[in-house]
Parts: C-alpha cells; sequence; structure tokens
C-alpha cells in the first residue's frame, strides 16, 4: 500500500510529505517499509506570521483558529498532491495527516487536551485519497500524554538491537525512545530542542533570522556556566517523571526573556551557545540514567554542527551518537514516515501507540478517517500487530525546500 505521511513539527516552518510503500506484516510480525522519497514546502510568509501570533501564550480568536485550520489543511492538501505526483506516480492509496499542533494542554503532569490543525477534509478533495488525522487525542482520551507517538515506530525499529538503544528527535522540543534490555521501554519529552536557540536568534536579530543556520552563532560563542545552572535549577519540567511531554506552551520566547533578566550583559552568540549546550546537556540528562548505548538522531537539530557536537561531548564514553538514516530513513523525514505507518495501521484497525511509553491505559486505535473520492473500502484487519519495523532499500531521497532545522 502507497501511504504519504505528513506533518509539521513544532518549529511550524514547513509542511513534509514522505511517500512509503508497505507491504503486509509476515508471519513473524515485521512490516516491511520501502521509501519512495520525501517532499517538504515552507508555509507561506503569511500563514506563518499568522500561526505564530496565535499560539501561546499569545491570544486568539475563534475566527482566527477557523481561518488558520483552513489555511494549513489548504498548505497540506496542496503538498499531498505533489507527492502523490512525485512520489507516487499518482498512486497513493492512504494520505495520514499529523496536522499542525498548535496547543498541548499539560498541567500537573498529566495532559488534558491536545489541538492539532489542518482541516482534513481539504487535504481529501485536492487528492482524492482518503485521509486519516487526529492521532493525538484518542491517546489522551486514554490517559496518555499523546505524545511521542513516535515512540511505537521508534520500538520497532530498534527491537532486536543490543545494547539499550534509543532514538532522539530534535525538532522544536527534543524527545527519546528507549528500549532497556529486558526492561519496559520508555518515551518523553526532555525539554527543548531548537526551541529557544531559535527563540533568541529571531529576537537578536529583530526577526531577521529564524535559527542558528549551520550553528556559527553557537560555535564562535562561550557557555556561560551560570546562565546555564540558572535555566536547568529553576525549570521543573527536567525532574518531572516520565512519561512527559511539553511544547511551546513552556519553552517560548517569553520563557527566555524572564529567565535572562539578570544576566542583560551576555554577547549574543554567548547566548546562542549557552542555549545549544541547554538542549545537548538536558537530552544527555535523560539518556544516562536509562544507560543507553546507542541513540539514533533525527530531525532538524542533526543541521546544527554545533548542537551534534556539544550533544556528543555530554555522551561521550557512554553512547555512541548515530545517523537515523543508519536505520533507514533520513533524519529530516523519519517522523514524516513513521506517520504514514501510523496511518497504516489505522486503516488496518491496528492500535497506533505505545501504552507504556505514553501513559495510557491500553493499546487504541488512533485517529478519525475522512473518506476519499472513491468508494471508501477498508482493509482486513491482520491477524496480529507488527512488532518489527524493516526499512527495505537504501534511504530515500528528500527534496527539501524549508528554510532551516524544525
Amino acid at each position: 500500500m502507497r501511504v504519504i505521511g505528513m506533518m509539521s513539527g513544532t518549529s511550524f516552518d514547513a509542511v513534509d510529505a514522505a511517500a512509503a510503500d508497505l507491504e503486509p506484516c509476515t508471519e513473524d510480525g515485521t512490516l516491511h517499509l520501502v521509501p519512495l522519497g520525501m517532499v517538504s514546502e515552507p508555509y507561506a510568509a503569511g500563514v506563518r506570521q499568522a500561526l505564530a501570533a496565535a499560539l501561546p501564550p499569545a491570544a486568539t480568536t475563534l475566527a482566527e483558529v477557523c481561518r488558520l485550520d483552513t489555511r494549513i489543511g489548504q498548505a497540506f492538501a496542496a503538498l499531498a498532491v505533489r507527492a502523490d505526483r512525485e512520489l507516487c506516480a499518482g498512486r497513493a492509496e492512504l494520505v495520514a495527516s499529523h496536522g499542525q499542533t498548535v496547543y498541548h494542554w499539560a498541567e500537573d503532569g498529566r495532559v488534558h487536551g491536545t489541538l492539532q490543525l489542518g482541516e482534513p477534509a481539504w487535504i481529501a478533495e485536492r487528492s482524492g485519497c482518503p485521509v486519516v488525522s487526529g492521532f493525538r487525542p484518542r491517546d489522551v482520551a486514554a490517559g496518555g500524554q499523546g505524545a511521542p507517538l513516535v515512540s511505537l515506530i521508534d520500538l520497532m525499529l530498534l527491537r532486536g538491537r543490543s545494547g539499550v538503544p534509543a532514538a532522539l528527535n530534535i525538532g522544536g522540543i527534543a524527545n527519546v525512545t528507549v528500549l532497556p534490555a529486558g526492561g519496559d521501554p520508555v518515551a518523553f519529552d526532555t525539554g527543548p530542542g531548537n526551541a529557544l536557540i531559535d527563540a533568541a536568534v529571531a529576537e537578536l536579530t529583530g526577526g531577521r533570522l529564524a535559527y542558528d543556520a549551520d550553528g556559527a552563532l553557537a560555535a564562535a560563542g562561550r557557555v556561560h556556566e551560570g546562565l546555564l545552572e540558572r535555566l536547568l535549577s529553576g525549570e521543573p519540567y527536567y525532574r518531572m517523571p516520565a512519561p512527559r511531554t511539553t511544547g511551546k506552551e513552556l519553552f517560548h520566547a517569553g520563557y527566555l526573556r524572564e529567565r535572562l533578566a539578570e544576566f542583560r550583559e551576555l554577547g549574543p552568540q554567548d547566548l546562542v551557545a549557552t542555549l545549544t549546550r541547554l538542549t545537548a546537556r538536558t537530552v544527555a540528562d535523560a539518556l544516562r540514567p536509562l544507560g543507553a548505548t546507542e541513540v539514533f538522531v533525527s530531525g532538524g537539530g542533526v543541521r546544527n554542527p554545533a548542537l551534534m557536537a556539544m550533544l556528543r561531548d555530554e555522551l561521550a564514553g557512554r553512547t555512541a551518537v548515530r545517523a537515523s538514516r543508519e536505520l533507514g530513513l533520513p533524519a529530516e523525514a523519519k517522523e514524516a514516515y513513521a506517520f504514514a505507518v501510523l496511518g497504516y495501521l489505522t486503516l488496518h484497525g491496528l492500535p497506533g501507540n505505545a501504552p507504556g511509553c505514553t501513559g495510557a491505559v491500553g493499546p487504541r486505535v488512533l485517529g478519525s478517517l475522512t473518506p476519499g473520492s472513491r468508494p471508501l473500502r477498508l482493509p482486513a484487519r491482520p491477524g496480529r500487530a507488527p512488532q518489527a519495523l524493516v526499512v527495505r532499500g537504501p534511504a530515500a531521497t528528500v527534496a527539501d525546500a524549508r528554510p532551516g532545522p524544525s
């Protein structure tokens, strides 16, 4: 089955669409994925500006939420059509859309609700394909965090590896999945990935730059140990037990301004270097207690050499830092491919969450289904859910038009 997985992360810089050919689960419980490639398009400037203006802690209106839901859905629809044409020869059978997270309602260690925009009807209308969307709310309704949902795919990719393998995605927020030897898997958001770095760069340049290109600012600066300690010790989130999730509701520009009040003389490069070390330190602090022996990294943070060097430094002698491409999926495309798999599972009536990772009371079939232009025929439910995911063939190419890390 040819499936297009779509998403836009917490940096909301672009929409990604990855196409995969998913073959039926074998008798040993293995699902095979053949990557067909990924295309990516930045949001139109007006959409991105409206989205940034509406995100917490800013106030918004229901009228603006409606406009964003429509315009984001239309952006996803246009890219779905392009992905079907360029990657699937017009033969896509399903689109799985994560949409754009605009609010993750987390309080006192619990998630009470989550909201993703990008009306799927626009995708179904333009592409003609059925669309699975709204993956996160069912896990939340079952008592889970609704994230990181990619943990199920991580576990399917990591099973069978020696030692204690882990997967790390560094987007606006960073998250890890760890598979301890003989123990229960664990997954959670470690804290800010690129969120605070991007916020600082935007503030320092008056919005001229949105991110630290090639980690140049961080590489030119020195870490301010006092500020780093203030950021680490002053944030209760880092000490919360797993499973835990967070977002830009917590780690935003206003958060950063409050904590910089006593460090006004800090130079721009030193500030960015310190925030980059914060991301590396909080990821490493999450992995060390779990005894991770190797970690496969994906997401926009991989494009930041300074961040990757700091991460290797923090994990030196403990955890080998490797690229997700070694598992068959390019760093930029891994999460879009993951949602392609989750959509495939939903269409086949199979659970898409890992309850031990999200905290849900049990496995749940995720999402809602919007029919396409053809009569909707659900495939027969397989006898068993897949336990492993094997990527066949070389890692697919990425046609990336986005401006920078996400």
